[in-house]
């Protein structure tokens, strides 16, 4: 028998003054069976850190969510589709590997990757040249230290603030904050 994901939700509050963003989400996170909170919450710091492309890129005319991921590895883990249906930003996070981020930059006008994990520096020596001829792709580097504080802010039912300011990010509720420093590599 095959396990179910478990579905969390989020209320997000996002104040990225960095951009001159600021609303509220109520997302739906469903996590597969193999997936941990951290990669999950890296997810959702990753929607947070984009969610302004909604109002750079669409004009707030289209719809920022989360894909399939590691259900479907022709799925992004989010995504912003503007009301045509075309898909204006391709968010992974990890560490995936060059040929599906080639398929996903000829599918979507921007693909932002979150490495994160303590072997992301491994995976980005190997790959880094591979990924350099790829126009309309970021890379940006999430510390392995910050990104595991996120499981701990994890549950089922979250309601979180998320401020953008000089290029971090803080995730909060009530009772702890975490502050991530991206780093950009591409």
């Amino acid at each position: 028998m095959a396990l179910k994901s478990t579905i969390f939700k989020a209320t997000l509050q996002i104040a990225d003054i960095d951009h001159g963003y600021y609303a509220d989400h109520v997302l739906t996170l469903a996590r597969h069976p193999s997936e941990t909170d951290e990669r999950m919450m890296v997810r959702l710091a990753a929607l947070a850190l984009s969610a302004h492309q909604l109002q750079d890129m669409c004009n707030g005319d289209g719809v920022l969510g989360f894909g399939a991921g590691l259900s479907d590895p022709d799925d992004p883990d989010a995504s912003l589709t503007d009301f045509t249906g075309h898909r204006r930003l391709w968010i992974e996070v990890g560490q995936p590997d060059d040929k599906p981020l080639a398929k996903a930059c000829s599918k979507a006008d921007l693909v932002v990757v979150y490495a994160f994990h303590h072997a992301a520096e491994i995976w980005w020596r190997g790959i880094g040249s591979k990924l350099s001829r790829l126009d309309n792709l970021q890379v940006w580097r999430l510390p392995a230290i910050t990104t595991q504080q996120l499981a701990v802010v994890a549950s089922r039912n979250m309601k979180l603030d998320a401020t953008v300011m000089e290029g971090a990010l803080t995730l909060s509720n009530p009772e702890r904050n975490v502050r991530i420093e991206p780093v950009r590599w591409k």
